[in-house]
């Protein structure tokens, strides 16, 4: 299990590469990355920056991972995730996840990425063309990870 919050961008690619070199049990990676939109809410953005208390954000990162490992049947689990300042295109997140059957890392996959967006501590402040703006949590995000709570 590896969690790493940092500013500087990462290799898509490399990253999914060295996650699953030499470990000939793997069967099955799912991923998911998350990019920069240059829109929300129907408002341009220029630039998203993404707050976090060091420390604090890791441990709370790492707990999802634990009770995704918990609940299912599964190898590995990768989060990287960006703060600082962000621009539309620019990656964020990437969750991967390994194991020997697709479901099960598909599951632990979407699990992980509904609870990042809910229960992980980051804060994000988006520029627009009418200033900055606090974003808040979505319903969406909301009811995605309550899903989990029946299971």
């Amino acid at each position: 299990m590896e969690v790493r919050v940092q500013e500087a961008d990462f290799d898509f690619g490399a990253e999914i590469a060295a996650f699953r070199a030499g470990k000939p049990k793997i069967g099955a990676v799912a991923s998911f990355l998350g990019l920069v939109r240059d829109v929300n809410d129907e408002a341009a953005v220029r630039e998203m920056t993404l707050e976090h208390y060091p420390g604090m954000t890791e441990k709370a990162l790492e707990e999802i991972v634990a009770e995704a490992k918990g609940r299912w049947d599964i190898f590995d689990a990768l989060v990287i995730h960006r703060v600082g300042p962000l621009r539309p295109c620019d990656q964020i997140v990437l969750v991967a996840v390994s194991s020997a059957h697709r479901g099960e890392a598909f599951a632990a996959c979407e699990f992980i990425m509904d609870y990042l967006k809910t229960r992980a501590p980051f804060w994000k402040k988006e520029e627009t063309p009418a200033g900055g703006r606090w974003v808040d949590a979505r319903e969406t995000d909301d009811k995605a990870a309550l899903r989990w709570r029946e299971k």
